[in-house]
Order: structure tokens, then sequence, then C-alpha cells
């Protein structure tokens, strides 16, 4: 229930947040860990993370203007792939931010990092979890995936090139190919 009532939350309060432009801007949404977040180490359940970050893509969404487009055309969103790297464990009452952005995209795929930070004993920001995921949306009527270009004139923008790919998104993909054939 905890989740759906943080959607809630988040659906009502990103309509009065400003409008983001996803290719140059980053969505940050404040959290607190609460107990239902926790493991048997009492600290943030791993799954978690991954269930927050489907926030961050909410939130970028709805912001962007392009959950409009999503239900009129009849888009689903989907995340083909996800690799996470954990370096600070998130405890008990510890606030954090959620930052995501995107980061590269290609005919169909778009490419975003999410990051969990929270602040040291000195405020200084510490990276908790850094992750980057595959993302698209598919047309369900067309049965394919929907192009980027097609998905940012849906919201109102030119078509841009991606930024240049970076090593740890080269690699993110190279490993996504290579489990695609593991199956």
């Amino acid at each position: 229930m905890n989740l759906w009532l943080r959607l809630i939350h988040l659906v009502l309060a990103a309509f009065g947040r400003p409008r983001l432009d996803p290719v140059a801007d980053a969505s940050r949404l404040s959290f607190r860990v609460w107990p239902h977040d926790l493991d048997t180490s009492l600290h943030m359940n791993n799954g978690r993370y991954w269930t927050l970050m489907d926030l961050g893509r909410a939130d970028l969404m709805i912001r962007s203007g392009l959950w409009r487009a999503i239900a009129r055309e009849g888009w689903l969103p989907v995340v083909s792939a996800g690799k996470i790297r954990f370096r600070r464990e998130l405890r008990l009452f510890q606030p954090f931010t959620l930052e995501t952005r995107l980061v590269a995209w290609s005919d169909t795929s778009i490419i975003m990092e999410h990051r969990m930070v929270t602040a040291g004993r000195d405020g200084a920001p510490i990276v908790a979890a850094i992750a980057l995921v595959r993302t698209g949306l598919y047309d369900r009527k067309a049965r394919a995936f929907v192009t980027v270009p097609r998905i940012l004139a849906a919201i109102g923008q030119e078509a841009v090139p991606s930024p240049a790919w970076t090593p740890e998104v080269d690699a993110f993909i190279a490993a996504e190919e290579a489990l695609k054939g593991a199956a």
C-alpha cells in the first residue's frame, strides 16, 4: 500500500511542479527510508531501490507532458534492462534524493540514469546507489517500439542527437546485448 500512496502523492504533486525538458533537465524527488522499506539487515531493501526509480521515471514522464501522448496513443512504458551499483546503505528514516535523467538514446531506446543521493555528516552529497536502465515506449497498435524522434515530437520538441555515449553506457549496452543471447 505504501507504494501506491507514494505514487498518488507523486502524481498529484507533479502537476504543481515546473515542467521538465527531458533532454536537458533531471527529475529530483525527495524521500525518506520508512520501516516498510527495510530488509532483515535493517537498511533499504535492494528491490525498493528499483521500485522508487519507477517513480523517478513517472515524474519525468508527467512533468515533460509525455504522459498525455502515452495515454492518447496507448503506448506502454517498458524497461528492458537495468544495472545498479550500491555504494552506501540507506538506513531507517534517512532522507535521500532520487535524481533521474536521460543520458543517451538510440532509435527506439532511451538510457536513463538514476542516482540515490544522501548527505554525509559534513553535509556533502554522497551517492548511495547509481543505476542505468534501458527504456522505451511500446506502441501496442503498431506492435513496435516508438522512435525517439516521435517521442520528442509528442512533447513538442525537435529531434536532437543523443549525447555521446559514455564508457559506462557502452559497457551497460554491451552486457545487455550479451545477456539477450544467454536465454
